[in-house]
């Protein structure tokens, strides 16, 4: 069905994460915590499994979407492959812009923020709803205008495999050029930090351009405080892996309105009927009203 690369890359994922976990414990930098990086594990291996139903489902949709392309793009070209990855790096901007804005998505996706530790165990704490509850829609254009379905799958799992390295604090800023062009560590701990300045910012898959283009980009400045606004506070993966559809459920439950309750499920999070939570753009503005002289952006 799909070349399997990112199963290949999996004893390198943790053959790495094994360096930097004693690289961390002979330097005493504390850069991981043994629950934490069991959840973690836990997690990726689920997001695994998982994957085998989801993905398979996503490919026979896909097909099916094929079957109406409305061009035929010829893999055998050099261009070919330069659209495939600009295509396939675009939408994985705005699917991650998207998971950061509207709760039913970042229902899913919070699993992979919800560490306090910024390591590479952290690049495989990642969602087991996620495939299931839509994330493949902001690749359905693409078997539309002619990409074949293995070469989208295939694409993907080059973006994840490049994103397992930029989790990490042991490597500092990279030359001006790649920073400039490219997702470093330095610009991804920026999107995993809870600070208010950091947040929601730097979606970028491999190319860190679109942050940029769109007005998403952040710098590195101090180093940044990893986790949530609101922390899960568990070690439990399953926990882990729905806490947020628990408190989604939740909140829409608690209100009597099936206006606001759809509203839950399509605002960004934090938003509330009631204003008893805030959304980041509500913290943020809040904030620029107390210290006008050093307002966030």
């Amino acid at each position: 069905m799909q070349p399997a690369i990112l199963f290949y890359a999996i004893p390198f994922f943790v053959l790495l994460l094994s360096v930097e976990a004693w690289f961390s414990y002979k330097e005493n930098k504390d850069l991981y915590e043994k629950k934490d990086t069991w959840s973690s594990l836990a997690l990726g291996i689920g997001n695994v499994l998982t994957g085998f139903i989801t993905k398979a489902l996503i490919f026979g949709l896909f097909t099916v979407i094929y079957e109406y392309r409305l061009f035929t793009l010829d893999a055998s070209t050099w261009w070919f492959w330069i659209l495939l990855f600009f295509a396939d790096d675009f939408s994985y901007y705005w699917f991650h812009r998207t998971s950061h804005h509207v709760n039913w998505f970042w229902a899913s996706h919070v699993v992979h923020h919800s560490s306090q530790r910024y390591n590479l165990a952290a690049a495989l704490r990642q969602t087991w709803t996620g495939n299931a509850t839509g994330s493949f829609l902001f690749w359905a254009w693409m078997p539309l205008v002619g990409f074949h379905p293995i070469l989208i799958l295939f694409m993907q799992q080059i973006s994840l495999i490049y994103q397992f390295w930029i989790h990490t604090e042991t490597i500092g800023k990279m030359p001006r050029i790649i920073e400039f062009i490219f997702n470093t560590p330095s610009h991804h701990r920026v999107h995993h930090g809870s600070d208010l300045k950091y947040l929601d910012k730097n979606h970028a898959g491999i190319l860190i351009i679109w942050d940029r283009l769109f007005g998403t980009f952040q710098k590195e400045e101090e180093r940044p405080n990893y986790g949530l606004t609101r922390n899960v506070n568990t070690f439990n993966p399953v926990a882990v892996a729905f806490s947020e559809w628990k408190h989604l459920y939740k909140k829409m439950t608690g209100t009597h309105s099936a206006k606001d309750a759809f509203k839950y499920l399509i605002k960004p999070p934090g938003w509330s009927h009631d204003g008893t939570s805030k959304t980041a753009r509500e913290m943020i503005t809040e904030y620029n009203r107390l210290h006008p002289d050093n307002p966030i952006h």
